[in-house]
């Protein structure tokens, strides 16, 4: 007689399904279960193993559920049958029971293959038999899903099946990896690149992007010839923030620039840069000519609102404009160019503005054949005093136009001068001065750096001719300017790929590393809002929200992620958990997952190094893994101090080791004395 495709594939039973709701299902473990090996199918097993699998059948196949828990009740009464026969008396015994998250059902295919899919349609009623997996059908549970592309490791508890995962969904949708120091991180994101990289080596015209921001210097050697390090102080790869680049929120953040007149003023001048004006105008036609301009523009505004044809009091106000405009042209030493437009204004009022016998004014409405000719004279007088076209809509203050620190300054002073200001604008002025004065902020922010915006971009985001790996060390970035650099890279690399996208129709898939992330995405709330690290982590939350949509993915490595801000925490849809021992942190986690993956999370204080748990949008499952082990030359320089081999002056092997002190060397390098 021959055996059904499911007895071909039988599961040893364990015990029976005493409760069930929709997030969780208890067993009732039978007498005879194994309680230290399972002889499955032949294949010996550990049984019953917190976070394992087990199957119960349906009719759809077989649901996966993974064990959360497992404990002992004390049954009053014998379970064992059979024993009265021999005149024996059964004493109560210890009842072993479980519980279970349903994950999804595991559906046999035509070919006697299994497909796992995630969620559960169909649960079980009480009594369904609850069975242990075979090796074939824990490897069809983990290695489940589509384009499983990159390999990053095994899982113990099933059979050691391989995991891999798709890179559109592990970098698409953001990955947070988290633990605790010591406990693996920088070794997964580092071997996340490596093993990406050699997946992409099969093509013949790779073309993957990593950017990795590295505060303590840690993967500067991690990927060999393939990175490309910039560093403060690098000969031929500096790393080059210049001013320039920042826009108004980073320069507000620097100079702590209140909302009240500094700000404002700060914009002002920001605008006057990148409009290239840079001479402050004291010539009489360069005024006119500009406010002329400024006064067309209003003038094309007020006709589109539909202004000057509307009743009391929008025909008032546009006449009391006018009134003001022609108080500023009759002051310009300058009236033989101005006449004919001051003659029109003037006309224009008295037609429009009639006082009353009774002390009131009456208005009228204009006509479009009026404020047609009052535009056209407008722009005619401003042609003639040499103003063009496109000066009438200047440019942001946010573009990233180069310009001079010191022209900057002087603009900043010449305009408080001008406006009064000169009280409010001294702190910030002088904080700016120290800046560009400091040696250390020079060679990262200052007026040498000569590098155009493109160049910027092909040097920190790569071509399109081969792979990229741009490591950003920001370990020697002075403390004060740390926050704004990284805000000002990270935001540049976000709107870049936004304009990649609006000119081409199509994304340019990037990744951005934040290592140590919890010191630069940090919680804040009103009492720092406007600082650096605010200015920062707003940066990237629009990151977290929009990038997926310019193809920028983010990856975030933290060993405090309760000091996370929490909107970007939640727009990870995967992560990779190593060991996390405080409460705080585990709390938060849980909270980012599942009622049903809580008991997944009590494993994380015991995790040993080297393993982690896989969960997410990446995974269609949560997996424990043993990641993948990286050669010394390609782990990052993280590796906890070696005490011990130091104060013996002997490694492992057997080795003399030497730390000569030069503390010389170290001072001179410290006060920038040359050798």
């Amino acid at each position: 007689m021959s055996r059904s495709p499911i007895e071909n594939h039988a599961s040893l039973r364990i015990g029976v399904v005493e409760f069930v709701a929709p997030d969780e299902i208890k067993v009732q473990l039978d007498l005879d279960a194994p309680d230290g090996i399972a002889a499955n199918a032949g294949v010996p097993r550990e049984f019953p193993r917190i976070n394992s699998y087990v199957l119960i059948p349906n009719e759809g196949g077989h649901i996966v559920c993974q064990v959360e828990w497992i404990a002992i009740e004390r049954s009053p009464f014998p379970k064992r049958k059979g024993y009265q026969d021999y005149g024996l008396i059964d004493l109560p015994f210890p009842i072993r029971k479980m519980k279970l998250a349903p994950l999804g059902v595991l559906k046999m295919a035509a070919n006697e293959s299994f497909k796992f899919q995630r969620g559960v349609h169909s649960f079980p009623s009480i009594g369904s038999p609850v069975l242990i997996p075979t090796d074939l059908q824990l490897k069809s549970i983990v290695e489940s899903g589509s384009n499983r592309r990159v390999y990053i490791g095994n899982s113990p508890l099933t059979a050691d099946a391989e995991v891999k995962i798709d890179p559109d969904r592990l970098f698409g949708r953001h990955l947070a990896v988290l633990g605790n120091t010591g406990s693996g991180k920088s070794c997964t994101v580092a071997g996340l690149i490596q093993w990406s990289l050699e997946a992409t080596e099969l093509s013949d015209k790779a073309n993957a992007r990593f950017i990795i921001l590295d505060p303590n210097g840690e993967y500067s050697k991690a990927f060999g010839t393939k990175a490309k390090v910039l560093k403060v102080g690098n000969e031929d790869d500096k790393l080059e923030v210049p001013l320039w680049m920042w826009n108004s929120e980073e320069w507000r953040s620097f100079t702590q620039a209140k909302a009240g007149a500094q700000f404002p003023l700060l914009k002002r001048a920001l605008r006057a840069m990148r409009n290239e004006e840079l001479e402050f105008q004291t010539d009489p036609n360069l005024k006119a000519k500009k406010f002329t301009g400024i006064m067309l523009q209003s003038v094309i505004s007020s006709e589109n609102n539909g202004e000057p044809y509307r009743q009391f009091p929008h025909n008032k106000n546009f006449t009391e404009r006018l009134i003001k405009w022609l108080s500023s042209l009759e002051s310009f030493e300058i009236e033989d160019s101005l006449s004919d437009l001051i003659a029109l204004l003037t006309s224009l009022i008295d037609d429009h503005r009639e006082e009353q016998n009774n002390g009131w004014v009456n208005y009228s409405e204009y006509t479009t054949a009026e404020i047609e000719e009052l535009v056209n004279l407008t722009r005619e007088t401003f042609a003639n005093l040499g103003g063009q076209e496109k000066e009438l809509y200047p440019k942001n203050e946010d573009i990233p136009i180069p310009f001079k620190g010191d022209d900057f300054i002087g603009y900043l002073e010449a305009l408080a001068q001008e406006t009064g200001n000169e009280q409010y604008l001294e702190f910030l002025i002088a904080r700016i001065r120290t800046m560009l004065a400091d040696s250390r902020m020079d060679s990262v922010i200052g007026d040498k750096i000569d590098i155009e915006l493109d160049k910027w971009l092909e040097k920190y985001i790569g071509t399109d001719d081969k792979t990229s790996i741009t490591i950003i060390d920001l370990s020697l970035v002075p403390a004060e300017i740390i926050h704004v650099i990284t805000s000002v890279i990270t935001r540049v690399v976000f709107e870049a790929l936004q304009r990649y996208r609006k000119l081409n129709g199509e994304t340019l898939p990037s990744v951005l590393v934040m290592e140590e992330a919890h010191s630069f995405i940090t919680r804040y709330n009103d009492n720092n809002e406007g600082s650096s690290s605010s200015t920062c982590t707003k940066v990237f939350e629009k990151v977290a929200r929009e990038g997926r949509k310019f193809g920028l993915g983010l990856v975030l490595s933290s060993q405090r992620p309760s000091e996370l801000s929490p909107t970007v925490l939640s727009q990870c849809n995967s992560y990779i958990l190593h060991r996390i021992s405080n409460d705080r942190d585990q709390e938060l986690v849980g909270k980012l997952l599942p009622d049903n993956f809580r008991g997944l999370l009590r494993e994380l204080p015991s995790l040993p190094s080297q393993k982690a748990i896989l969960l997410g949008w990446a995974s269609e499952l949560p997996i424990l893994v043993k990641i993948r082990s990286l050669s010394a030359d390609q782990q990052p320089q993280s590796d906890d101090p070696d005490f011990w081999d130091v104060w013996t002056r002997k490694d492992k092997e057997g080795n003399e080791i030497k730390r000569p002190v030069n503390w010389k060397s170290i001072s001179n390098d410290w006060q920038e004395k040359s050798t």
